[in-house]
This record gives structure tokens, C-alpha cells and sequence, in this order.
């Protein structure tokens, strides 16, 4: 069995016997738990140039909301919604693999650095788009990677859908 680092690192460079390897570990759940913790931190601090530590919590805090929120969208759709007669997965694979897969947003702490931060973000978000496809296609068994993808975006749509609808009601009770 790979450390927790060599599962990041598998992560992050879309090694699918990585997210084999974590969907099947029912112990890994809390190392998944690590890098989505680790990954949101990084965003936060990648924001302390703009926000201070304000955007720093609100960063940190809204990273893994994000993460939670899109992890269920895209399990609901992929085994409710688009599974395929192949799809055997729980809630709890489908959780490890993606949250394995918010690995490479470590690197956003390097949004730290002014001129970095926007090229940084887009890059890291489009690899970490890539890193959900892998995760979503193993642990639901699916055998193409298009339907995968398709499940991600949805998931992501909704997702956003959701966030234009929520926020502007929990920004006017506070």
C-alpha cells in the first residue's frame, strides 16, 4: 500500500491504479479528508495577498464546502442519474477518489505570489477538473472516460447553479 504522499503525488499525476487503490481502502477516507483539508488551506493562504485572513478562512472554509457539495452532486448524478449496468459504487469510494483528487490544489498556495495567482488558478483548476474525471470514472466503474466527464460537468453546473441561487440569501442574513 502507497503513504499518503505517494497517493498524492499518484493523484495529481492521474495514476489510475492510485484511485483504484483508494477507492477499494475503506481506511482511506480520512487521508481523502487530508487532501481536500490541505488543498482548501492552500487556496486560503493562495488568498491572503487580496483578503487577508478573512479571504484566508472564507477561502479554506468555502474550498471544502465546494468540495462536499460537488462530491454528492456528482455521486447523486453519476449512480442515480447516468450510471452505467457496470456502476457498483458507495458513497464512501466515490469520496476517497475524489477527494484524492484534490490534490494538486496544494499548489494554489503559490497564489500567494501577485503575478502568479490567476494563470496559477486556472491551470490547477483545469488539472484538478482532469484529476475529478479519473477519480468519478474509477470509482464508478464506468467504462468510458467521456461519460465521466459528463457526470463531473453536470455536477459542476449544478453546483454552480446552486451557489448563484444560495449565496446571494446567506449574504443578506448575515
Amino acid at each position: 500500500m502507497a503513504s499518503f504522499t505517494e497517493r498524492m503525488m499518484g493523484a495529481a499525476q492521474c495514476n489510475v491504479a492510485t484511485y483504484e487503490e483508494v477507492e477499494h481502502d475503506k481506511t482511506a477516507l480520512g487521508q481523502a479528508a487530508g487532501v481536500v483539508i490541505l488543498s482548501s488551506f492552500a487556496a486560503g493562504i493562495g488568498t491572503l495577498n487580496t483578503g487577508g485572513v478573512g479571504m484566508l478562512l472564507g477561502s479554506t472554509i468555502g474550498s471544502m464546502l465546494s468540495w462536499t457539495v460537488w462530491a454528492l452532486t456528482t455521486y447523486l448524478i453519476g449512480t442515480k442519474l447516468l450510471p452505467e449496468p457496470s456502476t457498483q459504487a458507495d458513497l464512501g469510494q466515490l469520496l476517497r477518489t475524489t477527494g484524492f483528487a484534490a490534490a494538486p490544489g496544494v499548489l494554489r498556495i503559490l497564489g500567494i505570489v501577485p503575478l502568479l495567482s490567476g494563470p496559477l488558478n486556472f491551470i490547477i483548476s483545469i488539472w484538478m477538473l482532469a484529476t475529478m474525471i479519473i477519480a468519478v470514472r474509477q470509482a464508478l466503474d464506468y467504462s468510458t472516460t467521456m461519460r465521466a466527464f459528463g457526470v463531473v460537468v453536470s455536477g459542476w453546473i449544478l453546483f454552480i447553479i446552486l451557489g448563484a441561487i444560495l449565496l446571494p440569501m446567506l449574504m443578506t442574513t448575515s
